[in-house]
């Protein structure tokens, strides 16, 4: 992984950056700002413009009045899709942000841990100490585990260039979803308004019945005779 995360001390422009999806026509702003910041691999312009085409919902870009600021570049493996690559970031000292790169790394690691990622990785040399002290704090931040080990040797690489090590920060727990809002609370209502609590079946009047509706008690069959040897007299 490429990355430059320094940042300037010049509080009188340091303003809040945004965050956003990057689009095919910010490529050749990235590109001018990787030219124009040391130790990062320059790619053509035409690399960042169709990057941004195919893998823009893998990446962000941070902008400050509309001007891009810094970048990170990733992408979810196609053999392990749960595994968030990222490949190359870097931020613009220029605007005396503090901690913009760790700020946009989080913003961007997260916003894929949002969407299922369980792992994150990127590739670092042992002399890049900013990027690994970044790696590591997000892991501790998410009680995370991070494991390395030699990706690519120098020997595929080129004369000059250094062991790619992977670092891999995992297994990273669901972003939690966002629970809905309560609903508010009924409005009060005056005594005359609130209903009465239901009563008990002893203190429930029975409602009363009519006389056509009401039946006859059956007679006892001693009552029965007695009335007929009467009848009979």
């Amino acid at each position: 992984m490429t990355t430059a995360l320094a940042s300037g001390t010049r509080p009188a422009q340091r303003k809040k950056p945004v965050f956003r999806t990057p689009r095919p026509e910010d490529g050749t702003a990235v590109w001018e700002l990787v030219r124009d910041t040391p130790g990062l691999d320059t790619n053509s312009r035409y690399f960042y413009v169709l990057w941004f085409r195919d893998f823009a919902d893998c990446s962000l870009l941070a902008t400050v009045d509309d001007e891009i600021v810094g970048f990170l570049l990733g992408y979810r493996r196609p053999e392990e899709p749960d595994t968030y690559f990222v490949w190359q970031t870097a931020v613009s000292p220029r605007h005396g942000i503090p901690f913009l790169g760790v700020k946009l790394f989080e913003a961007a690691a997260d916003r894929q841990r949002e969407r299922g990622a369980r792992y994150v990785e990127a590739t670092v040399s042992a002399e890049n100490k900013a990027i690994l002290m970044v790696l590591r704090q997000y892991a501790r931040k998410r009680s995370a585990e991070v494991t390395d080990r030699v990706l690519f040797p120098s020997a595929w690489l080129g004369e000059g260039h250094h062991d790619e090590v992977l670092h891999r920060i995992g297994p990273l727990d669901r972003a939690p979803a966002q629970q809905p809002a309560a609903p508010p609370p009924p409005a009060s209502q005056s005594p005359a308004q609130q209903p009465s609590a239901p009563q008990s079946p002893a203190q429930q009047p029975s409602a009363p019945q009519s006389t056509a509706q009401q039946p006859s008690a059956p007679q006892s069959p001693v009552r029965e005779s007695a009335q007929q040897k009467e009848n009979a007299a």
